[in-house]
């Protein structure tokens, strides 16, 4: 088995990411396990193997949610952005978190037992029709199985191997798993809670989670609504007044793709606003001499044609675009990957259309 993909290159902004994330980590497990035990429920005695437990599950919980605040956050505001391009290191850490969290749980509640504590673990309690005493190990286990899946998946050679969609499809499990740690934690962890210290930062987390993404999918709906898809054969784009020289203008089509539309020394050119190489958003990325560069991991494409400079062999689909007055729009039909597209010069105005 083989298949050629280009890795990518460390840089000092993921030094920094990584060494801000292992900080963040550190101080969370010690406010937790030091500096305010009477604050998280621990005022009943409890050997260190139960305080380190929960202090690496509480730690998980919050770093899967902030993993998944970071996309609805980055579609709200741009600023949030190089957060989004490094997560995946976020989610390899909290995957070393959780399996912490669970040996720890393993090590102490079923090491005592007669049978293989992985055995206890999944048969100690199959009281699956009662919600008192449900439990709730399934829910955590399940998820970590996702997560352990979506970590060693998210090397770039499964991203090239599996092919970007199908990779992305994957990594949706994201949600289901998070949705298993919520039934995980509320069946089992807030069962036992004698004070709610934690029992409000578990609903503060999840309801953020939620309402970011209700209010990011509303504000993407309001800013660039989806034409029909029966009456969308040629799209408006904006005014050409509103076009800048080296920018772009992303537009969502009616089958769910975004183009990305750009002018560039006074001419219009327009490709596929997903890169071939993790989907990053070639519309936020600078362009020099035809080629437009992924803000994400640096993969260039040449705008007239979608293809990447030689030697690489990237491609993404282009699109025709024509000007309506002074009204720019695009053709929703993407053409093959690597398809050249005459750009449509802006002087002179009318209505001028690219060709194939």
């Amino acid at each position: 088995m083989s298949v050629k993909y280009i890795p990518v290159q460390w840089n000092s902004n993921k030094y920094l990411y990584d060494l801000v994330m292992l900080c963040g980590v550190a101080l969370f497990l010690y406010v937790f396990l030091y500096a305010a035990p009477g604050l998280l429920s621990h005022e009943r005695p409890i050997n260190p193997q139960v305080h380190n437990a929960r202090a690496f599950g509480a730690c998980a919980f919050v770093m899967l949610t902030v993993i998944l605040c970071i996309g609805p956050l980055a579609r709200l505001d741009t600023r949030f952005l190089p957060l989004l391009y490094n997560r995946r290191h976020f989610g390899v850490m909290t995957v070393f978190v959780a399996l912490t969290h669970a040996s720890y749980i393993v090590d102490w509640y079923f090491a005592f037992s007669m049978s293989d504590k992985y055995e206890a673990l999944l048969f100690a309690n199959t009281s699956y029709g009662q919600l008192q005493g449900f439990p709730f190990e399934a829910f955590g286990i399940f998820a970590l199985i996702v997560l352990i899946i979506l970590a060693a998946t998210s090397h770039d050679f499964w991203m090239k191997f599996l092919t970007p969609p199908v990779w992305k499809r994957i990594h949706y499990l994201i949600y289901p798993a998070y949705l298993s740690v919520v039934a995980h934690v509320s069946f089992g962890v807030l069962q036992d809670q004698q004070n709610h210290v934690f029992t409000a930062i578990f609903l503060a987390g999840a309801t953020a989670v939620g309402g970011l993404h209700l209010v990011a999918a509303l504000a993407e709906r309001r800013r660039a609504p989806a034409p029909a898809a029966d009456t969308a054969e040629w799209i408006d784009i904006c005014d050409l007044s509103q076009m800048r020289e080296g920018f772009a203008k992303i537009r969502l089509l009616p089958e769910g793709d975004r183009v990305a539309v750009f002018l560039h020394e006074g001419r219009l050119s327009a490709i596929s606003n997903a890169c071939a190489h993790q989907n990053g958003p070639l519309g936020e990325g600078r362009i020099i001499d035809c080629l437009v560069t992924c803000p994400w991991h640096g993969f260039q494409y040449d705008v007239r044609t979608g293809r990447s400079p030689a030697p690489f062999t990237e491609k993404v689909p282009t699109y025709a675009l024509r000007l309506s007055g002074s009204t720019v729009q695009v053709d929703p039909r993407a053409n093959p990957p690597g398809t050249p597209v005459e750009p449509v010069p802006v002087s002179g105005s009318g209505t001028a259309e690219a060709g194939v």
